[in-house]
């Protein structure tokens, strides 16, 4: 079997879902081979790029080489103003590559094209003129030596984000007209979105033969007709290219669970899906990531869980993972034990991201996020006491918020600046999916019958409108705030943020 992860994502590290079935698959007795489209996909635009007559062009091209090389070692990470050049230069690259296909590409984003990802009958589009896509020159040709070295019996794509989902139909319908035999197998985070909305309709079944909804192992060994029981098996990256990822060091992807263990969030999308919180046993995550780092040596573990959980940290302790790591976690009162966050220092912790979300009491008890603002504070100076940085995730605008409440949430970061390292503002979407979209006025935001959200009129008059205007001319502009965004990384912010306290 041929696994696929198609364009375009962030770079960084290797996907952790095409090795979590490919490392299956092998402990079953099915051989695969697991392909990282994403990356050999841009760097062949990178290495492939048009002639330009600007200076800015040129000179991108000029020193492509130096940049990747720059981005794969560790010292550009504490001179932020090459680090940033390096960024704007390789997007300058894609940037002119993508301009006659009229599409918007950057290294972890693809935007325009024929019309938006969120409607099936784009995609359909993709799938019949697959030659229209940015990256035919590379897959025209990848595919056909990959099905000849390998002569799979199927074909599988893993699609995660809304920025893949142009190339992975137009890979899809190449392979559909060229190698009709061949079985073709589509599953992923967007997939698992699309198919448990309550507006799924399947309009693609003239292209792909077998459609996986949520963690792929078993029902991709059921669908090949494997009669035994399924065991846990560890994620296999050795086919992937580790070293040509833009990242210092290897940065090695995990994930010790499935869903939330706290999934009660309002407007959580986990929750409108229905998704379920399945651990892996903290004894089988340690076994697996110590033959993980022993094999492959990464410089960084990125744990990928949606809340790293509380036992799991305790068990980093006694037993580290002998390798920096970072990854989300809840606010919790384990997290405000000094000598406790002291120790995950010693046990690798680089940083930690948290999903504050708000400054005010109120918004976070009508969200049912199960903190509160006081708990977050001294989580937050416990962890810069210990040396732990903090990613910071703040959510504007959902339903119970108003322009005072955001103020809350100004006055909170001011407060605790100096235990903040990087910041993250968002702009609530609405899933559709939520029970929350039945009680409110709803009026279009994406177009399209795959759309997963949903723009409304607040109830308390905080539009979209409004909230930039705030964020932009109040927010960002405080000296305090504007401090900590200037050190987010550009484009690869929490992936590349690790590497640059």
């Amino acid at each position: 079997m041929l696994l696929i992860y198609p364009p375009v994502a962030k770079p960084c590290e290797p996907p952790a879902g095409i090795t979590r079935l490919s490392g299956t698959l092998r402990e079953h007795g099915f051989p695969c081979t697991a392909v990282d489209a994403n990356i050999e996909g841009l760097l062949f635009l990178l290495n492939n790029a048009p002639l330009a007559d600007d200076t800015w062009s040129k000179r991108a091209t000029k020193n492509i080489h130096n940049h990747l090389a720059a981005l794969r070692s560790a010292q550009i990470y504490q001179h932020p103003a090459r680090y940033q050049r390096a960024i704007s230069d390789i997007n300058r690259i894609l940037e002119i590559s993508a301009r006659p296909y009229a599409v918007q590409l950057t290294l972890g984003n693809y935007q325009g094209g024929k019309g938006s990802a969120n409607d099936s009958a784009n995609l359909l589009h993709a799938a019949q003129y697959p030659h229209e896509n940015l990256f035919y020159p590379y897959f025209s040709h990848r595919l056909p030596q990959l099905i000849a070295e390998h002569c799979p019996s199927h074909i599988g794509f893993s699609l995660n984000f809304l920025s893949q989902a142009p190339t992975t139909f137009a890979m899809l319908g190449f392979l559909k007209q060229h190698y009709p035999t061949i079985p073709l197998l589509l599953g992923g985070g967007l997939l698992t979105s699309w198919m448990r909305s309550s507006n799924w309709t399947n309009h693609f079944k003239s292209i792909v033969d077998h459609m996986v909804d949520g963690p792929g192992e078993l029902p991709l060994l059921k669908y090949l007709h494997h009669s035994g029981s399924l065991h846990h098996a560890t994620p296999d990256y050795s086919d992937l290219p580790l070293n040509d990822y833009i990242a210092p060091g290897i940065i090695l992807p995990f994930s010790a669970s499935s869903g939330c263990y706290w999934n009660r969030c309002n407007f959580c999308p986990e929750r409108a899906e229905g998704s379920l919180y399945k651990p892996l046993k903290t004894s089988e995550t340690i076994k697996n990531i110590r033959q993980l780092v022993e094999t492959n040596q990464p410089s960084m573990l990125h744990l990928l869980d949606n809340a790293i959980s509380p036992n799991l940290l305790k068990a980093f302790i006694y037993t580290p993972p002998q390798v920096p790591w970072y990854g989300f976690v809840r606010a919790d009162e384990q997290l405000c034990d000094l000598d406790f966050c002291k120790e995950l220092k010693k046990a690798g912790c680089t940083m930690l991201k948290l999903g504050v979300e708000s400054g005010d009491q109120e918004v976070l008890d009508a969200m049912d996020k199960g903190i509160s603002v006081e708990l977050t504070a001294r989580v937050l100076e416990t962890l810069h006491q210990a040396g732990i940085a903090t990613y910071v995730y703040l959510l504007f605008g959902t339903p119970t918020e108003t322009a005072d409440k955001a103020r809350h949430t100004l006055h909170f970061v001011q407060r605790h600046h100096q235990a903040i390292t990087f910041l993250n503002l968002a702009i609530f979407n609405l899933p559709l999916g939520s029970p929350e979209a039945r009680q409110l006025q709803l009026r279009d935001f994406y177009r399209g019958d795959l759309t997963l959200y949903s723009d409304f009129i607040h109830p308390l008059g905080w539009n979209r409108k409004e909230i930039r205007y705030f964020l932009k001319h109040e927010f960002k502009r405080d000296p305090l705030v504007a401090a900590i965004l200037r050190r987010d990384p550009p484009l690869f912010t929490s992936n590349h943020a690790p590497f640059m306290i």
